[in-house]
């Protein structure tokens, strides 16, 4: 559209410098169309300035009258019965120049307007030329006019499908690659995209990993917290099997239970909105955790008549939350009674900058090329009991988050030890 306008304008701009030609060549015919005058005696024939201009040239003329009434027509213009034009004229005085009429002979006509005084009164003279000539030329111009704007638009119209493919194809790829993450192919996009993409390959890639994380920790949640319930569940099925309790120490029994279950569920739901880093540290009394622990799994392994100690100061406290410490001794406890033959220690010892925590168990103990993988998630140590080689990743995660550090040695019970160093609160404001 601005290109067919500035068009326009150029060929209105022709026009008038055209329509300006003609009056500066018609300007300088003055004294040719005075000797037309003076032949018709409409002029003193004393004028000297006009003995050399006797060309015998006739004009398409009419003299008007200061209310434009005809009161003269030359012989050119009398040949073609040319007797209105001042009036035609009068209709279009009032427009701005060039004058554009179609006369009584129904051909077009551009008009030229000369102000002249004659014997005293003034006369408005229109001078009459044939518009043919200067509309072919207009004609011809304008057709090269817009030959020019299709090519140039279309040369126009080429670059920008082409700066439109060439610009769109890192938007293409962009989405090519989510896709392929979508689908699982990819882990994140790559950085091989316009230096003006990255600010959105990276929030992209940023919101990726963010999700990614959440839902791991989601995934991870709801894996520790089924292999947590687990425990709690096999000891609701022992106590429902303990024939020698009565209705009323059963049901207090299995009510503790449930509630543990509940502190478990809480705790799951809320490490999966925050992560570990999220959860507030406290002061949690070990005695007291350990002994419920060790009720609830002699229940669960009562037929191996586990013989349980357990050296912990009654001051002795985990410089974290109840539900981080229930969820680290209860794994570490739970291995130790499935995989002891008939003993199992813990031991907790307060120090000036540390806590320190040991399980022990009289068992087979742990192969040293195996004490590192069995801290991952899903690589179990023993292949022929039942589990998902989750508890003692949940072990190595909880104690991490806590700057600490987590040993597995061999006991003096000839079996696994799992030694635990976390630093005090005290330290770690330090």
């Amino acid at each position: 559209m601005v290109g067919f306008g500035l068009a326009l304008m150029v060929n209105e701009q022709h026009v008038q410098n055209s329509y300006n030609k003609e009056t500066a060549k018609l300007i300088a015919q003055i004294p040719n169309v005075a000797a037309e005058l003076r032949e018709h005696d409409l002029i003193p024939a004393d004028s000297t300035w006009l003995e050399e201009n006797t060309t015998q040239k006739q004009y398409l003329m009419a003299s008007c009258s200061v209310n434009y009434d005809q009161v003269w027509t030359s012989v050119a213009a009398v040949d073609l019965g040319l007797f209105d034009t001042c009036e035609r004229f009068n209709l279009i005085r009032n427009d701005a120049p060039p004058y554009y009429l179609t006369l009584a002979d129904q051909k077009n006509y551009f008009i030229y307007l000369l102000e002249v005084e004659l014997g005293g009164n003034p006369y408005n003279l229109l001078v009459m030329k044939d518009s043919q000539s200067i509309e072919q030329d207009y004609d011809r111009f304008a057709r090269n006019t817009f030959i020019k704007l299709a090519v140039v638009l279309a040369l126009a119209t080429v670059l920008m499908i082409s700066a439109g493919y060439w610009g769109m194809r890192p938007l293409v790829k962009m989405q090519s690659e989510l896709q392929r993450i979508s689908d699982g192919k990819t882990q994140q996009l790559s950085g091989q995209y316009p230096v003006e993409l990255d600010g959105v390959t990276s929030a992209v890639n940023q919101l990726i990993k963010q999700s990614g994380a959440q839902q791991d920790r989601y995934q991870n949640a709801m894996n520790d917290l089924a292999h947590s319930l687990k425990t709690r569940l096999a000891a609701v099925h022992a106590l429902m099997d303990d024939n020698t309790l009565q209705r009323h120490q059963l049901m207090d029994k299995v009510m503790d239970q449930v509630g543990q279950m509940d502190l478990l569920v809480k705790y799951q739901l809320k490490r999966a909105m925050l992560g570990r880093q999220g959860l507030a540290q406290e002061q949690t009394e070990m005695a007291p955790i350990l002994t419920q622990m060790s009720n609830m799994l002699d229940k669960v392994y009562q037929d191996k008549q586990v013989s349980y100690q357990q050296r912990v100061a009654a001051d002795v406290c985990f410089p974290g939350n109840k539900g981080d410490l229930m969820e680290l001794l209860g794994n570490l406890m739970e291995n130790a009674f499935r995989l002891c033959i008939s003993q199992v220690l813990v031991t907790a010892t307060q120090h000036q900058d540390k806590l320190v925590i040991t399980v022990e168990d009289d068992g087979e103990g742990v192969a040293p090329e195996m004490r590192d993988k069995i801290l991952q998630r899903g690589v179990r140590a023993d292949t022929n009991s039942p589990g998902q080689g989750i508890g003692l990743a949940v072990c190595s995660e909880i104690v991490a988050s806590y700057q600490g550090v987590l040993h597995i040695e061999t006991s003096e019970l000839e079996g696994a030890k799992f030694e635990i160093h976390i630093p005090t609160l005290d330290e770690s404001q330090a």
